[in-house]
């Protein structure tokens, strides 16, 4: 009887997880996608500022990358946020993470706990699972491969009422 409890109990919280699961790409889109696009707002208008900061971590071409990190983090975070090519776009968002770890954390790396408290590692984290897992149902990637599958459905045709006669 308790085991028949348990059982319906777990299969209770199951089906609530199944009915929320969206929740979980959504929350992550919304938090990285409305972050980067500030972050990359912020360094679209301090460029200078940032190829200064990015001469003194020894970046090669930091004018080049200024502006390439700050495009990335703004349209990658709106593309993020949208939920439009996701998977895609959460790759050069991660390889910024990567890098930004590599330079301007560097000498913050002390050890393996030191590197997983960086937000850098947890956008990092993020990012590689949109990359894996894609944006989710609230999403215009979703909604795109829901209206390219009703096109690629033949339509069917009503039967006839009428029907001649053999």
């Amino acid at each position: 009887m308790a085991r028949d409890i348990i059982n319906r109990l777990l299969a209770h919280l199951r089906s609530i997880g199944d009915r929320i699961s969206f929740m979980g790409p959504a929350l992550a889109r919304i938090t990285v996608g409305v972050v980067f696009m500030g972050t990359g707002w912020g360094k679209l208008h301090s460029l200078s500022n940032v190829t200064e900061f990015f001469t003194s971590l020894h970046i090669p071409a930091p004018w080049f990358q200024a502006r390439l990190v700050a495009g990335t983090e703004f349209f990658g975070g709106l593309l993020v946020l949208l939920g439009l090519g996701t998977r895609l776009v959460s790759i050069p968002l991660a390889i910024t993470m990567i890098v930004a770890i590599a330079t301007a954390k560097r000498d913050d790396l002390t050890g393996l706990q030191a590197l997983l408290g960086f937000e850098e590692w947890s956008y990092l984290v993020l990012f590689t699972w949109l990359a894996l897992v894609g944006a989710g149902p609230l999403s215009l990637d979703a909604l795109i491969k829901h209206l390219r599958s009703r096109k690629a459905a033949p339509a069917s045709l009503p039967s006839p009422l009428l029907q001649p006669r053999a």
